[in-house]
């Protein structure tokens, strides 16, 4: 089978465009066209007078070594990649069971082959399963009730259930592990289209049920999950000659748990946790991130200004963008994961402090689109020392943010057209804001640091000039984004595991390896892997 990518076709062409397109591409005949196959599609909206969408086909031809030959100095015509997932190895009898510490994407996946290889997991979650939790989560929204152990940040299915359920990344991956995600995400309800789809997405109430539907396959593989289980101390054991091995993990409530391979994979937001392993003397650095505010637009404008009459084409669906900008003061703005068609949500998971994230549906049918709008920062700058710095400056702005926003869990918020005037808010206008549980019309420069508000003004119009209507007087900004990505990277050697503590695999968005759904699920493929080669696992036939 052969791949032929980079095939444009216009946006309102007849279904028997395609294959005379491939035909005409590769030279042959109809006859010699046996059967094709979508592998991508994407859209290419830089002219949106004229969109075109981007094609990968697989195809068979009646000669294929025919056709290789005349396109052999060709990238674009290619023999069809091996994507099919094949397991390293098998575990060994007796082999102590690995404990996996966190439920999200990484955690979830990095349970899941390990249960594949035979290796019964244990999975330790502080949260609780998603149901209970989205209820806790749902708290917060409504009544402004928040639960420090169960919400957006904490529990089965980590902080990518309340998101957009994005399943697209810019990781390299030779070995197509991110093909293995997707297969198991439509084995578990996801719609097939994410296979084929050039920027998929799934949205909360499917993550929801697609979660539920991985336990339960890791459970009958023999793996076991324990919610409401923080883990408060490791264990670590160190021999004469400095050495330091993980020997188990101190719960909370008293118990222990016996561990020789522990995969750390708590997610972006477990302070604590980063706290006590730094106190346990496992290597930490400081890492950048951002910070910043969500920012709503009526989709309506979004797709309008990214497919001029095309708006509302359903092969289309709800326009995304990408923008960014580098400042005068030497700083780059930039949009950040953005919900077209969703909500801002509260993603504080501390008490007295607010934090924004945004969220979609599947539909992407809401009224306003959500980015985070936030600044580039940077340990040697910003929060220097302490490798734990970031963390107190999060703390910092998401604490001012609470007061600004009056207290209760309510979100400071500000128009740009204020924004940019330098004066509060003190009502907003047409674009309606959709965080919950409220927002407080305030000054949003109250609590962000002065070189980001500065960035962020010099931005705005920039962006503007891209995004017909970003820049409107009433286009609506919550605050705080912090979260973008973790603070800190435990860092790992070649073999995944912490540089100073064997044993210890630090993995996906928490240890500072990934960046979102598909890239942390990746991360925690590849040190599911790596456990079974520390115990010496045997290759898999």
């Amino acid at each position: 089978m052969l791949r032929l990518t980079e095939l444009t076709l216009p946006l309102h062409h007849a279904p028997e465009a395609l294959p005379a397109a491939v035909c005409k591409r590769l030279r042959i005949s109809p006859r010699e066209l046996v059967r094709h196959v979508v592998a991508r599609r994407a859209h290419d909206a830089r002219d949106n007078g004229n969109i075109q969408l981007v094609y990968s086909i697989d195809v068979n031809v009646t000669d294929e070594g025919a056709v290789l030959a005349r396109f052999r100095k060709d990238r674009n015509v290619q023999p069809t990649p091996n994507t099919s997932y094949k397991f390293v190895a098998q575990a060994p009898a007796g082999t102590k069971r690995p404990v996996v510490v966190g439920a999200g994407p990484c955690g979830l996946f990095a349970g899941l082959i390990l249960a594949q290889m035979g290796f019964r997991p244990i999975i330790l979650d502080r949260g609780k399963v998603v149901r209970e939790r989205t209820k806790d989560t749902w708290g917060l929204w409504r009544r402004g009730v928040l639960n420090p152990e169960s919400n957006v940040q904490f529990g089965e299915g980590g902080a990518g259930t309340f998101s957009d359920g994005k399943l697209y990344s810019r990781i390299k991956d030779s070995r197509h592990l991110d093909r293995k995600v997707l297969t198991e995400f439509v084995k578990a309800g996801a719609p097939p289209e994410i296979l084929t789809e050039a920027h998929p997405h799934i949205g909360t109430f499917r993550l929801v049920t697609m979660v539920e539907s991985l336990r339960a396959t890791i459970e009958g593989l023999g793996g076991e999950y324990r919610f409401g289980t923080r883990v408060d101390e490791i264990d670590i054991a160190t021999d004469g000659d400095g050495a330091r091995q993980v020997r188990g993990l101190h719960l909370h409530g008293g118990d222990y748990l016996e561990a020789d391979q522990v995969v750390l994979a708590v997610g972006h937001s477990a302070r604590d946790t980063f706290e006590m392993l730094h106190a346990a003397g496992v290597h930490v650095e400081a890492k950048p991130f951002s910070i910043g505010v969500r920012i709503e637009h009526p989709q309506s404008w979004i797709d309008r200004s990214r497919f001029g009459v095309d708006a509302g084409n359903p092969i289309l669906g709800a326009a995304e963008y990408h923008i960014s900008h580098h400042c005068r003061n030497g700083r780059t703005v930039y949009s950040f994961c953005m919900c077209p068609g969703g909500t801002v949500v509260a993603a504080t998971s501390e008490e007295g402090r607010v934090a924004t994230n945004g969220m979609s549906q599947y539909s992407r049918n809401e009224r306003n689109a959500n980015s985070g709008f936030v600044v580039g920062i940077d340990p040697a700058r910003d929060y220097p020392g302490d490798p734990l710095a970031g963390i107190a400056f999060q703390r910092h702005w998401e604490s001012l943010a609470f007061v600004a926003g009056g207290s209760s869990y309510k979100a400071p918020a500000q128009r740009v057209g204020d924004f940019m005037a330098g004066r509060p808010s003190v009502a907003l206008g047409s674009v309606v804001p959709s965080y919950r549980p409220g927002v407080t019309p305030t000054d949003l420069a109250s609590c962000l640091p002065d070189y980001a508000v500065a960035a962020m003004r010099e931005a705005i119009p920039v962006f503007g000039r891209q995004i017909a209507g970003y820049d409107h007087p009433d286009v609506v900004m919550t605050g705080v984004e912090t979260r973008t990505s973790s603070p800190v990277r435990f860092t790992r050697g070649d073999d995944f595991q912490s540089l100073n503590t064997a044993g210890l695999f630090p993995a996906g968005e928490g240890a500072g390896y990934a960046g979102g759904i598909l890239s942390a699920a990746v991360d925690g493929i590849k040190v599911a892997e790596a456990v079974a080669h520390s115990v010496g696992a045997r290759l898999a036939e």
